[in-house]
């Protein structure tokens, strides 16, 4: 890896608690070139010397990703470049190779976002099965969420994360929803609506009147109260994670352990999945903190991976807003280059 460029949008979308579709693909439109040229710069190289573009076509959203495609088309026909459409989810799926090219296969990974939280089985490169994913919120929607119940700051991740440090993990009883016994699948919605009863309960409440969305700001909870919330609530969304995972370890045949996304980066997550003993028993991959939220070099190694298999996409490749239904990526072979004498 020679570089690894991110510019972050957080400071642009704060004050919506969220992400606004058209802000954030204007903004992509404004940077993608200056980080372009910022990644070429650190690495040393011109973009003659590239072997292939790679680059993100699904899922996400469309706007943000023709951007990126419109790049990536420019610099493949303008330098005569192969160009590899690479999924974006099955890109955090293979973050542990990037790390560690010598993880023992097959490998258990979760990728968990603001926009995903899905189990895979990676088999081999390029091949994977999807064995379980969200029926509702994805896991970083639910702390997004949490984090405005409790008035703290978007993204909630790091601001739970942060709140509950000096918190008691134990002090809210808040729901853990496993679904099925042996379901791999996740649900974090249930989590979000008992957060929003403990700060509001209904004793609090006008007779006859609707539960609000949101708390209001006399409402919100504050000192120590706040700090053992936002521990419970992350402890909570913690042992659902653990949990799904350790559940897919005994159910499938895995030799190691890697997670992707966002979420990824939460510091208590990474303590329980160290000392958790069906887990610690696997080959462990936490890649960097820097690797787990989306980045360029994620989408750089799987680009890798499927040109070193000869596969590469065509030029009028679109940009989709879903994610695969499963985790195989289909593409088409790649055709020998003609050589000009």
């Amino acid at each position: 890896m020679l570089s690894n460029v991110v510019h972050s949008q957080i400071s642009l979308h704060q004050r919506f608690r969220g992400v606004v579709p058209e802000l954030a693909s204007r903004s992509h439109t404004e940077r993608i070139l200056p980080i372009v040229s910022q990644a070429l710069a650190d690495a040393k190289l011109a973009p003659a010397d590239l072997t292939a573009i790679a680059v993100t076509h699904r899922p996400g959203m469309v706007g943000c990703l023709l951007v990126g495609l419109a790049a990536a088309k420019a610099l493949a026909w303008r330098f005569n470049r192969p160009l590899v459409g690479v999924d974006h989810v099955q890109a955090h799926v293979h973050t542990g190779l990037l790390v560690d090219p010598g993880m023992p296969l097959p490998a258990l990974c979760l990728v968990a976002s603001g926009g995903h939280t899905a189990l895979y089985k990676l088999i081999e490169p390029g091949k994977s099965e999807r064995l379980g994913t969200t029926r509702d919120d994805a896991a970083g929607e639910a702390f997004d969420k949490g984090a405005a119940l409790l008035g703290l700051s978007y993204p909630g991740g790091p601001s739970i994360e942060n709140e509950g440090k000096l918190g008691d993990r134990t002090a809210f009883k808040l729901p853990r929803t496993m679904l099925d016994k042996g379901s791999l699948d996740f649900s974090f919605s249930g989590m979000k609506t008992a957060l929003l009863y403990t700060v509001q309960p209904p004793s609090k409440q006008p007779p006859g009147k609707q539960r609000q969305e949101k708390p209001k700001p006399e409402e919100l909870p504050s000192g120590q109260e706040l700090k053992n919330l936002a521990a419970s609530y992350q402890e909570a969304i913690v042992d659902v994670l653990v949990g799904k995972l350790r559940r897919a370890a005994e159910q499938h045949d895995v030799q190691s352990l890697c997670i992707g996304g966002g979420v990824a980066k939460n510091i208590r997550l990474r303590e329980r999945i160290a000392n958790d003993s069906v887990l610690q028993d696997l080959h462990l991959v936490l890649p960097p903190l820097d690797l787990c939220a989306d980045n360029g070099a994620m989408i750089a190694g799987l680009g890798s991976i499927l040109f070193g298999q000869g596969k590469t996409s065509p030029i009028d490749l679109d940009a989709v807003a879903t994610a695969q239904s499963g985790g195989k990526i289909k593409m088409r072979p790649r055709k020998p280059r003609r050589v000009s004498k």
